[in-house]
Formats: C-alpha cells, structure tokens, sequence
C-alpha cells in the first residue's frame, strides 16, 4: 500500500483564493449581477479594515453567497474560458514550503491528493500543473451551457473526502501528511501521521495547539516553524525541515 501526502489548494499551496478570484472576475464581468461587484468590494473592505465583529470567514460567506444567488446565469463556457486565464495568473503564485514539500513527497514515491473546497475545475487544474495523482473540489452540476444551482462541496466534510480518495487508490495511513490553513482542513490532519497546520486561522491555530500538532508559518522569505515543546509548556521555534 502506497504513503499518501493530502494538501488544501487555496492559501495553503497558492498564495491567494482561487475561489475568490473567480468570483471577482465573474462579477466585474457582470456575470453576477449588477451590484455583485460593489458588494464584493464593501465586504472584503470591512474585513480588510478589521472592523470589529467582521472576519475572514464573514467576507468569504459573502462571496460565496454572491456566486451561489447568481451561479445558474453564468454560462461555463464563460466560465471555462475565465478558469484558463485564472490559472495561467496563479498557478506559479505559490509558497515555498508546500512546493517544496510537494516536490520533496512526490520524489519519495507519495501519493499526492488535493482536497479544496475551490472550484473542481481551478483544482484539477493545479493538480495537474503540479504532479498530483487525484483531487477533489467543488462541483457545480451542469447540464449542457447551464449551471442547475446543485453542488457537492469537498469542503464540507474533509474527512470523508480523504476516506473515499484513501478507498479508491488503496492507500496507507502508515506515515501519511496532510497540510491545511483553516478549520476545514482539521478533519483531514487529524487522520493521518503527519499533520502539518499552514499559516492557520485562529480556529485551526487553537486545534493545532490542542492536538499538538506542527505549526508553520510562511510570511514574506521566511519560514518559521512551531514544533511542540519537549515540556508540553509551549512550542519551540525550530528550523523547517
């Protein structure tokens, strides 16, 4: 049975939301409505502006609420030919920690995964751009030039996510990794041998303090990493290996 290493796309591997990207230039497009693009602005301004009560995930929800109302008027082939441009932009756009550690597994005969909650089709993009055996994304179902408005999000139970990847390519659970940035990603890191939490939110941070699991942060050239301390008192500022 093969060792698998399973990575979360956005902000985790590339530097940005693909996600969000495709939303913005859906709406600047008009795709989304008239108002979708001044809306968009308005929330990622508050959340830029750190206004009290108002977070990332609030911003988030909003974006994706925006797509979500508007998503069966977009026409995929619109929305094919906006996911080329999307990739040709960010698909190089990455950190240098999760590509390396894609490049150093993928060279010890891992089985790379992918399990986002972007679009299947950003996701299956990368996926191939960077050598990776399978992935999961976002579905919106289409019928012929249509979005019908139904979804599967792979985001939404991350666990089950891994499982049914780990069934359908017989994989071992013996010194496997998984890399992730949020909440979301938790699930999945808790399975496997070596849980890895990347530039995490504050929720996954406090999971990842709890369960003691590696902390990495990436900010700007530098590359810090947080393993727990020896006493159980705190974590250690350590070199990234």
């Amino acid at each position: 049975m093969e060792k698998f290493a399973v990575f979360d796309i956005d902000g985790t591997l590339i530097r940005w939301q693909l996600y969000h990207t495709v939303v913005d230039k859906l709406a600047k497009a008009g795709q989304l409505g008239e108002k979708a693009q001044a809306n968009l602005h308005d929330a990622r301004m508050r959340w830029k502006r750190r206004e009290p009560g108002y977070s990332f995930r609030d911003y988030e929800i909003a974006l994706i609420t925006t797509y979500e109302d508007a998503v069966t008027r977009v026409r995929p082939s619109v929305f094919d030919a906006l996911i080329a441009g999307v990739i040709g932009e960010y698909k190089d756009q990455v950190y240098t920690y999760t590509r390396d550690l894609v490049t150093r597994l993928k060279d010890d005969d891992y089985t790379l995964l992918a399990i986002s909650g972007s679009h299947e089709e950003l996701v299956a993009e990368i996926g191939r751009h960077y050598g990776f055996d399978d992935w999961i994304g976002t579905t919106y179902e289409r019928e012929g030039d249509t979005f019908t408005g139904d979804k599967y999000v792979a985001s939404h139970d991350k666990q089950a996510a891994l499982q049914r990847l780990i069934g359908k390519h017989g994989l071992t659970l013996e010194g496997s990794y998984a890399v992730g940035d949020s909440k979301s990603d938790a699930p999945m890191l808790a399975m496997v041998e070596h849980p890895i939490a990347f530039n995490p939110d504050q929720d996954l941070f406090d999971l990842a303090q709890a369960n003691r699991w590696p902390i990495v942060v990436e900010r700007k050239n530098v590359i810090y990493q947080l393993d727990p301390g020896s006493s159980g008192s705190g974590y250690d500022l350590t070199q990234p290996t």
